[in-house]
């Protein structure tokens, strides 16, 4: 019988780690379908994936018999407060990354999100007062010290890559906040953004600017699947959370944006000049001092089993 407890956990775990892999897979590859939707705009990309994916996710809700929960969402005031900063802080990080990747900055967003462990760590300092280990200031150092170098190599400091850190990171903030289901969560967070999606995507339409319907079905289709590719990755990464400890995931979240990265060099062939790799480095050497530091702290915080 224990044995059986014992594989249907390890069956678990993998199905954990495979829904995963498959969310930060699927993020990864992002770069590779925002400038498929050329040539409509990064404001109206986001309109379109703000309504799309709030059909997508009530359609979900549905499927899975949550409109309960989502109901009272709504109905509790402060979660509903919440729950629209949240949704407004996510507008900002999609249309920034929408942006980044389809104006050739794809290295450069994914900065952002190698950033964003360590923005978020400065937001519970800042924001929760909590207190960080020698370990985790000396890795937020490492990285201002990037920001600077990527300042002096670009001329400017990287602002995409900070604003997707720091929304991304005022998101989760948020979300803990709140603390809501990620299904539930999204499609409170879509349905409080698609009025202003919707206004803005008549407006396109009366002044002719729309390019929904005006260059073919295949356009179309692409721009209607914003709300499929929005939705199958957080399904993934909420089976995967289920599944697997948060430790885990953390290791994982860096397989998106190095995805990116990859992609930003080898495919799209973004110049990555030394001053840029050596920023990068540090930002890289900040995030493992940061995970050894993490993997070390929980493994002191689990209890040793006493000899029976």
């Amino acid at each position: 019988m224990t044995r059986r407890v014992a594989s249907d956990w390890m069956s678990e775990t993998r199905r954990g780690a495979l829904f995963g892999a498959t969310a930060y897979l699927l993020w990864g590859l992002f770069p590779l379908y925002f400038p498929l939707l050329d040539p409509a705009g990064p404001i109206e990309v986001l309109a379109h994936r703000i309504g799309w994916s709030l059909l997508v996710m009530v359609a979900i809700v549905l499927v899975l018999k949550r409109l309960a929960t989502v109901r009272a969402a709504f109905a509790d005031r402060r979660r509903l407060v919440m729950l629209t900063a949240a949704a407004f802080v996510l507008a900002v990080n999609w249309g920034i990354y929408i942006y980044g990747v389809t104006s050739d900055q794809v290295v450069e967003t994914s900065l952002g999100y190698f950033m964003n462990p360590l923005v978020t760590v400065l937001l519970g300092v800042i924001v929760l007062g909590e207190r960080l280990r020698t370990a985790q200031w000396a890795a937020l150092a490492v990285a201002a010290v990037a920001v600077v170098l990527l300042s002096v190599e670009n001329g400017s400091p990287p602002w995409i890559a900070l604003a997707l850190a720091i929304s991304f990171g005022t998101y989760g903030l948020l979300k803990k906040t709140v603390r809501v289901g990620a299904v539930e969560g999204l499609a409170v967070e879509t349905a409080v953004l698609a009025p202003v999606a919707l206004i803005y995507l008549g407006w396109l339409s009366t002044t002719g600017d729309a390019t929904f319907a005006a260059n073919g079905s295949g356009h179309a289709a692409l721009i209607a699947l914003t709300g499929v590719i929005t939705a199958v990755p957080l399904l993934c990464f909420a089976a995967a959370a289920a599944r697997v400890p948060l430790t885990t995931l953390g290791l994982m979240q860096y397989l998106a944006p190095t995805m990116q990265f990859l992609l930003g060099v080898l495919v799209f062939s973004e110049p990555l000049g030394m001053l840029k790799l050596v920023g990068f480095c540090l930002v890289w050497a900040a995030l493992l001092a940061f995970t050894i530091d993490l993997l070390s702290h929980v493994r002191r915080q689990v209890p040793v089993a006493e000899p029976v």
